[in-house]
């Protein structure tokens, strides 16, 4: 069948789409490119706040009409909300002729057989099963970098998030699986990897018995072909000594650290379930700046948990303007039904949530400025991401940049460059988030 394949979400649920068009494409299906030349359509789905929630059952529903009305033959729902809402989905939307759970992603080609067979097919695994990898994975990101997910599920338990409810204990990857991974990665072209887990930072405690990421990084920064690696995803509790010098001292490790903190108010942060405290949070800040000085460091916060009050949010506020994060992202917080906070008191006015959110944006754009203002002048080495239409210049991200979710710096260059390339930039100009430069030395590569 020709299947358009919509992955909602985030970098993990992403690779569980790639591993299942590797599978459905190892066996003679065909991916379309939209809604108006398939036959078929596969939506793996996301519902870990309102937002994501709303956008899953948005899809379903376009998705629905379309096969109501025979523009589609094939209706699929996958992944956290398929495992969230299944009785919802199949009861409420008869249009959906499969659906599989987060750890059954590997059964996509028995779901299409049957489905297409005019049976409706359903397959939930235990979610703290850990798939088995299939080496099948057809990347999606343009071939030039991928994400190596690393672990799968979460033993953290925050009381706001639902995760673990839906993709099961932590359970590491071995490590002999992931070098192979990020081997044929490399082999097919890939020259950044980006780690991913719901928590990167204690990967291999469950295999190892210990924290295991330094020695994979030593592990993947051995392989040929690899010229970024970027970690996302850490606890600032769980960062050690160690991994901050494998990060410092291993060239091929970008000095950029995703370190997700919610807040920093105490009373605020216990009742997240966070397992760090203000002082710790600024204690673990000024080391990693210390030992590594040109470090990137991406933070996410929370507005409007349960109980928080002005002086909470005022503290947060003044927290954020004194870490001055290179890089930062606020949501608002969202009541998920099965989680403790969504049953905490002191619920919060949507419209305070997302002044408070507003608050602490404006505040970052400022920040964020004055940081790109004291780029200028700096040469960095840069990935070519793509040209602009009808100009000499091109969309590039730098070592501080993670791909959808960070700015870029836009490149004058008369040569001709092609995805994936890397160039030294001389930095000219700053946007609010973005650089401008110019190209300094194009044998970067």
């Amino acid at each position: 069948m020709k299947l358009l394949f919509i992955s909602l979400g985030c970098d993990k649920n992403l690779v569980d789409s790639e591993q299942m068009i590797g599978l459905l494409t190892s066996e003679g299906h065909e991916i379309a490119e939209s809604e108006e030349d398939a036959e078929g359509v596969i939506i793996n789905t996301c519902c870990f706040i309102g937002d994501a929630k709303e956008e899953s059952v948005q899809n379903i529903l376009e998705m629905a009409e379309l096969k109501k009305s025979g523009d589609i033959k094939l209706l699929i729902v996958t992944g956290c909300m398929a495992q969230r809402y299944k009785d919802e989905i199949l009861e409420e939307i008869p249009e959906v002729d499969a659906i599989l759970g987060t750890s059954s992603y590997d059964e996509i080609l028995e779901a299409v057989r049957i489905a297409s067979e005019g049976t409706r097919y359903q397959h939930f695994e235990d979610i703290s099963r850990l798939v088995p990898d299939r080496d099948r994975r057809v990347l999606t990101t343009g071939g030039h970098f991928a994400y190596l997910k690393i672990a799968e599920g979460c033993d953290k338990r925050c009381t706001y998030c639902i995760i673990p409810k839906l993709r099961g204990r932590y359970r590491s990857v071995p490590m002999e699986k992931l070098v192979t991974q990020a081997e044929n990665l490399a082999a097919d072209g890939v020259k950044e990897l980006i780690l991913v887990a719901q928590e990167t930072t204690v990967y291999g405690k469950d295999l190892y018995g210990k924290k295991a990421l330094p020695e994979l990084l030593r592990k993947l920064c051995a392989i040929k072909g690899i010229r970024w690696i970027r970690i996302l995803y850490c606890y600032p509790e769980e960062i050690t000594d160690e991994l901050v010098e494998v990060i410092r001292d291993e060239r091929k490790i970008c000095h950029y650290l995703d370190m997700p903190i919610q807040h920093c108010n105490d009373e605020i942060l216990k009742r997240m379930g966070r397992r760090t405290n203000k002082a710790e949070l600024k204690q673990r800040i000024a080391y990693l700046r210390s030992e590594i000085p040109d470090i990137v460091l991406r933070t996410t916060l929370i507005t409007g948990f349960p109980g928080e009050t002005e002086e909470q949010h005022a503290e947060l506020v003044e927290f954020v303007d004194e870490m001055e994060f290179e890089r930062l992202g606020v949501f608002t917080y969202s009541p998920e039904e099965d989680t403790p906070a969504a049953e905490m008191e002191g619920q919060i006015p949507e419209e305070v949530k997302e002044a408070r959110r507003d608050e602490i944006m404006e505040l970052q754009q400022e920040i964020s400025a004055e940081k790109g203002s004291r780029m200028i002048g700096r040469e960095l080495l840069c990935m070519i991401e793509g040209q602009i239409s009808g100009e000499s210049a091109y969309i590039a991200r730098t070592y501080a940049d993670a791909p959808q979710v960070d700015g870029y710096i836009f490149v004058q260059s008369g040569e001709q460059m092609v995805t994936g390339d890397f160039v030294k930039v001389k930095v000219t100009g700053a946007l609010e988030y973005d650089l401008i430069g110019e190209v300094a030395d194009e044998s970067a590569e």
